[in-house]
């Protein structure tokens, strides 16, 4: 319903301009000319790179997290009420990380909507730039972009700028690859780094060394927190190992006890029958 009312609209607005003078329109087809931007194609591949190492580090620690549960659902009828909790807390934080990681990667302004906009908006940029060259040079009046929410009952072929759209790109690649190797020849030698650009560069590197610092600790901490539990886990079973030699030793000491006392009864009868 929205874009049958754009293009009444527009086909309004078109036809109260055409009354006055002819206008000259044109359209392009965005989704061809994406996939035929070199660039945007290695944006893409880069993009979907990311998307896979992502998936894998949530799918790995999903992983995890369903090996920890089915271990304290096999133990825990040996395990103390204590280790337990202790276990459940553990899987508990792993899925509130779980969900912390789902979030920063592919919730909104996530990595992967910054990511995206950081590759794909400069060749978007390329593309205006090259329609509006385009349409200045050729006096279009209107150019319509194909796959937008406007409907195009029909479209004329020799309309379609999306080849020339192309070629401008290509061309300005050009001139900005030439451009570059002229700026590389002439370059001069690297300037010495400023106080003030030491300090920043020194401000940046402590930063990152905190967070590396924060993440070792955190990791140093899980560590620390599954060594805990290992170990009140291995005392638990010597605990209940040397309660069962105890018993043993217990059962085989009332054992030999009451076979001496049986020792002890037949002699008597053999001395009373003597």
């Amino acid at each position: 319903m929205k874009k049958i009312f754009l293009l009444v609209v527009l086909l309004f607005s078109v036809s109260s301009i055409w009354s006055q003078r002819n206008q000259i329109i044109a359209y392009m087809d965005m989704e061809y000319i994406l996939e035929n931007v070199p660039e945007y194609i290695q944006a893409q591949n880069t993009l979907d790179a990311k998307v896979a190492k992502w998936r894998k580090k949530l799918d790995d620690q999903a992983r995890h997290i369903e090996v920890l549960k089915s271990d304290l659902a096999n133990e825990k009828a040996i395990l103390t009420k204590e280790l337990i909790e202790e276990k459940e807390e553990e899987i508990s934080i792993k899925q509130v990380e779980l969900r912390r990681l789902e979030s920063l990667y592919f919730g909104p302004n996530g990595d992967l909507f910054l990511v995206r906009k950081q590759l794909v908006k400069p060749i978007q940029d390329q593309v205006y730039n090259a329609v509006q060259s385009i349409a200045k040079r050729k006096n279009y009046d209107f150019v319509f972009e194909k796959s937008s929410d406007l409907v195009m009952l029909y479209s004329n072929k020799k309309y379609d700028i999306s080849e020339l759209v192309l070629s401008t790109i290509d061309r300005t690649r050009l001139q900005e690859q030439k451009k570059e190797e002229r700026n590389k020849k002439k370059a001069a030698p690297k300037k010495e780094v400023t106080k003030v650009q030491q300090e920043k560069i020194e401000q940046k590197e402590a930063l990152q060394n905190k967070k590396i610092e924060a993440v070792a600790k955190k990791i140093a901490e899980q560590e620390a927190k599954k060594k805990e539990i290992a170990d009140k886990r291995k005392a638990l079973m010597k605990q209940r190992e040397e309660k069962r030699k105890l018993l043993r030793q217990k059962k085989e000491e009332a054992r030999k006890k009451k076979e001496e006392e049986k020792k002890e009864k037949e002699k008597e009868k053999n001395k009373e029958d003597n």
